[in-house]
């Protein structure tokens, strides 16, 4: 078991499966020592995503669960692509957009959800790296969260 994965079991959490690609692109990329993630949701372990507005349908708290489970859904990718969470060195960037009403001004605070895990995971240093947060009136399929990801690897 990776030290990750020892890490996340501590916490009492489990990843979701690496979701599928559901258009034309790659879920992760590897370029140099990077690895770009694609937009994921907050997929959950039955493979649902958690939907809604964060204002309306969700609130803050719950939206933040979402985009908690949204780095869950990640870091299943990764793991899939890497063969280990361990190869893993930090965080680079996070791009979070929160489906939410019109006058929700509080994403930044959403996607602390997600950001959290990752310092819960790497520590304040590398688990925090350049970070938006926007909010959106869309996202597909009705999702409440997207999220995309950079992270630095070991070859």
């Amino acid at each position: 078991m990776s030290e990750i994965d020892k890490k996340l079991a501590q916490l009492g959490l489990s990843l979701p499966p690496a979701p599928k690609p559901a258009g034309l692109y790659k879920p992760m990329l590897l370029v140099g020592n990077l690895a770009y993630v694609s937009g994921h949701g907050p997929l959950q372990k039955d493979g649902k995503l958690i939907l809604g507005r964060v204002g309306a349908d969700l609130t803050l708290e719950q939206g933040q669960a979402a985009a908690q489970q949204t780095g869950l859904a990640l870091l299943a990718t990764l793991r899939a692509g890497l063969g280990s969470l361990d190869r893993i060195v930090r965080v680079v960037k996070i791009l979070g957009l929160v489906r939410c009403t019109d006058d929700f001004g509080q994403s930044p605070a959403v996607i602390n959800g997600c950001s959290q895990l990752f310092v819960d995971l790497w520590g304040d240093d590398l688990g925090i790296g350049v970070r938006s947060a926007l909010g959106t009136n869309a996202l597909p399929g009705g999702m409440a969260i997207e999220v995309e990801a950079i992270f630095e690897i070991k070859p």
